[in-house]
């Protein structure tokens, strides 16, 4: 019996989802993500646990990596035929001439937040106070990078006005801003609610919710999204398309599912020692998980306003959105279930 039947029910729409066809021979495929245990990725880790890739006929291997931006050199590199990652990376990379395309869409809110060090000597209370600040990401190039300078640049600071520290881990976050090395972080869930329980964070920006995003960064938004090269899917639009099927499913688990039934699946790991902070934070995260895959109408041109806000490089009547992604997949999947 597959590991979902000992929960709830799916929902009729999540039920015709679940129909598939066996395969005689799992296909081995490697995704890359940008820090599993990271809610804002939960998708791709519950697909796995609960055998949806496996009855796809794929063998998935997930392997992970602190920062997105090393997932995305990791693909271009041909070393994963997937990244589960931020969509801002399509984007950065067309601008590069590499071309990439999200395939399906995780998370319609940014999933982060901007927190400032209380244990600062003099704790920062906006953006607007990052003046002459160390400002945490986890690496250049990260869409932590990213949104924390337009964050500042939003707030009327230059970019040469604070300094941006790499910290890598989500353990090097939390040491950074325990010792007030740092005055403040962009950071996603759980770590976000372990350094807010902790007291040693306060909220600058909330990007955590959808409303939220959209108060901070000015209209709808992508965050997390299974994105792979164009060649590669349009050379494999079959495992493109049962990639696609399997992450759908689990985006329907979560929205007919409880936060204690989601974390039975998880990995001892991924939760912690303080299951009621993790609940909580998974709680507060699953409205903003996509319901059925797709690129939220305006995503691609709130995203590419503020990647083409902060990085000069990057102009935007040069960028072909609609080359960052594809509804195709997903728009088949949807039409199945709604039969």
């Amino acid at each position: 019996m597959p590991p979902f039947a000992r929960f709830t029910a799916l929902a009729s729409t999540a039920c015709a989802i679940l129909l598939w066809t066996p395969y005689a021979q799992a296909e081995k495929l490697t995704l890359m993500t940008g820090g599993a245990t990271k809610i804002v990725y939960l998708p791709v880790t519950l697909a796995s646990r609960l055998g949806y890739f496996r009855d796809e006929g794929l063998d998935v291997d997930i392997l992970s990596e602190p920062a997105g931006v090393d997932t995305a050199t990791e693909l271009i590199a041909g070393a994963v035929q997937g990244a589960v990652g931020f969509y801002d990376h399509t984007i950065d990379l067309q601008s590069r001439g590499l071309e990439v395309e999200a395939i399906v869409v995780l998370a319609r809110s940014a999933g982060l937040a901007e927190l400032a060090s209380t244990k600062a000597a003099k704790p920062m209370q906006s953006m607007a106070d990052a003046r002459g600040r160390r400002l945490g990401v986890t690496g250049f190039g990260a869409s932590t990078d990213f949104l924390s300078r337009y964050l500042a640049q939003r707030a009327g600071l230059p970019a040469n006005a604070y300094t941006v520290v790499p910290l890598g881990s989500d353990n090097s976050f939390a040491d950074a801003m325990k010792n007030g090395s740092i005055d403040a972080v962009m950071v996603e869930e759980p770590t976000a609610s372990k350094l807010l329980a902790a007291g040693t964070a306060q909220v600058l920006v909330d990007m955590r919710s959808i409303e939220g995003t959209r108060l901070a960064l000015g209209g709808p938004y992508a965050s997390s999204c299974l994105y792979a090269q164009r060649k590669w899917v349009a050379a494999h639009p079959d495992e493109s398309r049962r990639l696609v099927r399997a992450m759908v499913r689990s985006l329907a688990f979560i929205a007919t599912h409880s936060a204690d039934q989601i974390m039975a699946v998880l990995p001892r790991d991924f939760v912690g020692a303080n299951e009621s902070l993790y609940r909580q934070a998974l709680a507060a995260t699953m409205p903003s998980f996509s319901r059925d895959g797709r690129m939220p109408d305006g995503a691609p041109q709130t995203v590419l306003g503020a990647l083409a806000a902060v990085n000069p490089e990057i102009v935007p009547r040069h960028v072909e959105l609609s080359r960052t992604y594809t509804n195709r997949f997903a728009d088949e999947v949807n039409a199945v279930a709604a039969h």
